[in-house]
């Protein structure tokens, strides 16, 4: 019973807090051409939202199938880019508390680096465990 009053009172008041448990995700699309040309995070929960998703982001390509009793999808999609070189990674999936963070890197092209004139919209799309509540997302730096 002490420990339990210790974890719920004691440790918020002095700042400290339960270390964030890293999620398990796997990939189920990565690339850099998509139809969502406004930068986004994504988080789907549903056939339904992830129908509409598919429909936006790749039309002429059917939606990899997903088991939204088990799973949720959350992606981040950079929007429309200039060129060639830019990249998004979804680099981690942690639980905080009663909320989940993705963490996520963004590649630009460097002032140096020569990169094709293309458009580009670089997207990553993950499925974690199915998860019912606040879903935050991070950009990193590596």
């Amino acid at each position: 019973m002490l420990g339990v009053w210790l974890v719920t009172w004691l440790l918020p008041v002095f700042g400290w807090a339960a270390v964030p448990t890293p999620v398990p995700f796997k990939t189920i699309a990565r690339g850099v051409q998509s139809g969502v040309e406004q930068p986004r995070q994504a988080i789907v929960r549903t056939a339904a939202e992830w129908k509409a998703l598919c429909a936006e982001h790749a039309p002429d390509h059917p939606c990899a199938p997903v088991d939204f009793a088990r799973t949720t999808v959350v992606g981040v999609f950079l929007g429309t880019r200039p060129s060639a070189g830019f990249a998004v990674e979804i680099t981690g999936v942690t639980r905080d508390g009663d909320a989940l963070l993705v963490t996520y890197h963004e590649r630009r092209p460097g002032p140096d680096e020569l990169a094709a004139q293309m458009i580009t919209e670089p997207f990553h799309l993950v499925s974690v465990e199915r998860f019912s509540g606040p879903i935050q997302f991070r950009r990193t730096t590596p």
